[in-house]
């Protein structure tokens, strides 16, 4: 397998390099993958369609998922991956602009690990950012992954 790494799940081209050059910023992640839909998760989770070549003994360290996605959205994407074995135990934080309690219910409902909303101001965003990254790549030990 080869180094840890995260899966950044974000339509929204502005918080993806926001993302990025948080992640980046504070070295925390060799690599980070970038998906643009709740669709392409999926099918990069799971090694299929345009994926298909993809190692799926190769997970994700951490998955940042946004919740307002175009084609499958966020809820639905945690859905899927708690209901496959292969996938269950995959840290989750939920990392959106919504702050809608039946949001944060529905996603810890659904498995997330964690809930954090997006904030709007640039320091606060990269501040939050480089804590999930520090917490969820540097510190947390996750699951080891396998196929049943």
């Amino acid at each position: 397998m080869s180094e840890r790494y995260i899966l950044l799940v974000e339509d929204n081209p502005d918080d993806e390099e926001l993302t990025l050059l948080s992640l980046r910023k504070n070295n925390l992640a060799h690599e980070i993958v970038v998906v643009r839909d709740g669709v392409e998760a999926i099918e990069y989770l799971f090694a299929t369609g345009q994926y298909a070549s993809r190692d799926v003994m190769n997970a994700p360290t951490v998955i940042l998922l946004d919740l307002k996605l175009p084609k499958l959205d966020g809820l639905g994407v945690l859905k899927r991956l708690r209901a496959d074995d292969r996938t269950r135990s995959l840290p989750v934080v939920v990392l959106t602009s919504s702050s809608q309690d039946a949001d944060v219910i529905a996603s810890y409902n659904l498995g997330a690990n964690s809930y954090v909303r997006k904030p709007v101001e640039f320091g606060a965003f990269v501040e939050a950012v480089s804590s999930l990254g520090l917490y969820w790549v540097m510190l947390n030990r996750p699951p080891p992954f396998h196929i049943s």
